[in-house]
């Protein structure tokens, strides 16, 4: 309603959840996309501009910049070449390195220091790990009853806000990730063959941690 407004007599076309438009006819208008939403212009929009960056890289995820990244190239590609007059704005802190990977268009570099960093603290993809949660005795259960690789890292258990639920981490190098999964396969099937009670939820290389 402000674009309409502010640009009285353009064409303002929406696209997001409910309703998506695939693409858009090559005359002039207002197109307001939700991420992963950006309809196709025949012959290329003559600009972009990225809003709410600062949600995007804030979400609670292991994989927030890297997306936020991703979908803003992949908007930004829909724009037209700089020598046909595209152009492309992004509201952001100039300084965060995905935008500057997205001002140099630099995606692999970005993901060099994306994975050395997540092998400093090892974490997915450089690192496997598993998530459990659950009641804190069906987790310790299964642990115990898990054959874990030798270089396992088990952290936690951590209570969580719902009842008595606590969460723990197991992560190991690449190079141990299968003997890791038929562990913690093993020792549930050892827990449900006993009936244990109490469900613990498995998730390897979760992205929310949540």
């Amino acid at each position: 309603e402000e674009l309409g407004r502010a640009f009285p007599g353009v064409t303002v076309r929406q696209s997001g959840l409910g309703h998506v438009l695939d693409d858009v006819a090559d005359s002039p208008a207002l197109v307001v996309a939700t991420p992963g939403a950006e309809p196709r212009a025949a012959t290329g929009y003559a600009a972009a501009v990225l809003l709410d960056t600062h949600l995007a890289l804030s979400r609670p995820d292991l994989r927030a910049t890297e997306e936020a990244l991703r979908r803003w190239m992949a908007a930004a590609a829909l724009v037209r070449p700089a020598s046909d007059g595209g152009t492309v704005q992004v509201v952001a802190d100039p300084a965060h390195r995905a935008v500057q990977a997205l001002v140099r268009w630099d995606p692999v570099g970005f993901a060099e220091r994306e994975l050395d960093e997540r092998e400093a603290v090892h974490l997915p993809p450089a690192w496997r790990l598993a998530e459990l949660t659950g009641p804190a005795p069906a987790v310790e259960e299964l642990l115990g009853l898990c054959d874990l690789p030798t270089h396992a890292d088990v952290l936690g258990p951590v209570g969580l806000d719902v009842g008595e639920v606590v969460r723990t981490l197991v992560r190991v190098p690449l190079h141990e990730s299968v003997a890791l999964t038929t562990a913690l396969g093993r020792a549930a099937g050892v827990r449900s063959a006993r009936r244990s009670p109490g469900s613990v939820r498995i998730r390897v290389d979760p992205v929310d941690l949540g």
